[in-house]
């Protein structure tokens, strides 16, 4: 477990990082991501099948960041990848175009990564994201993120991710990705 003091003297501002029962507690974590990302309830009612899913697949695993009186904040989730998977099968031909296509190979694939609001700019995405990979027995990452210069991207790139491609087309998906990528383990700062 890992302990983030809150900002001034409120202690109900102070997050804890650890393991997180993803499947019991997945309406709370779709909830973050809905505020984060801006999904309506739609796209959650489509992600909650996909996020149950998910996390059925071997290695498949997942950290919460919580308040003291236990509100989830934050999540991450990943597993190793699977050429397989959908997203695979979709990134695939632009990694190859980039000739990066055996990044697919021995990843360990970021899948969501989400702060509330309210506890971003806090280190609370750079510790869930470091710490899910340290455990990861793949000697890279990879991970997709909307294309245009956002905090998110700048938080990878910090971490030691580099754009393996870009522009990449998902179905139903208004913007662009880009598939980025860095070996293991993250740079730590």
């Amino acid at each position: 477990m890992l302990r983030f003091p809150g900002h001034g003297h409120r202690d109900h501002d102070d997050v804890v990082i650890g393991p997180l029962d993803l499947a019991a507690r997945v309406d709370e974590a779709l909830a973050v991501q809905a505020l984060a990302f801006g999904l309506g309830a739609d796209e959650v009612a489509v992600r909650r099948q996909i996020v149950l899913r998910h996390i059925t697949y071997p290695g498949a695993r997942a950290l919460g960041a919580t308040t003291v009186d236990g509100r989830l904040v934050g999540f991450v989730y990943g597993m190793p990848n699977d050429r397989a998977h959908w997203w695979s099968t979709v990134v695939e031909p632009y990694l190859r175009d980039q000739r990066h296509d055996g990044w697919l190979d021995d990843s360990f694939v970021i899948t969501e990564l989400h702060v509330h609001p309210r506890f971003q700019n806090r280190g609370v995405g750079r510790t869930l994201i470091t710490a899910i990979t340290d455990t990861a027995a793949e000697p890279r990452s990879i991970l997709s993120a909307i294309d245009f210069d956002s905090p998110a991207r700048g938080l990878y790139r910090s971490l030691g991710y580099e754009d393996l491609a870009r522009q990449v087309l998902f179905p139903s998906a208004p913007r662009p990705y880009a598939v980025m990528g860095a070996p293991l383990p993250l740079r730590h700062r």
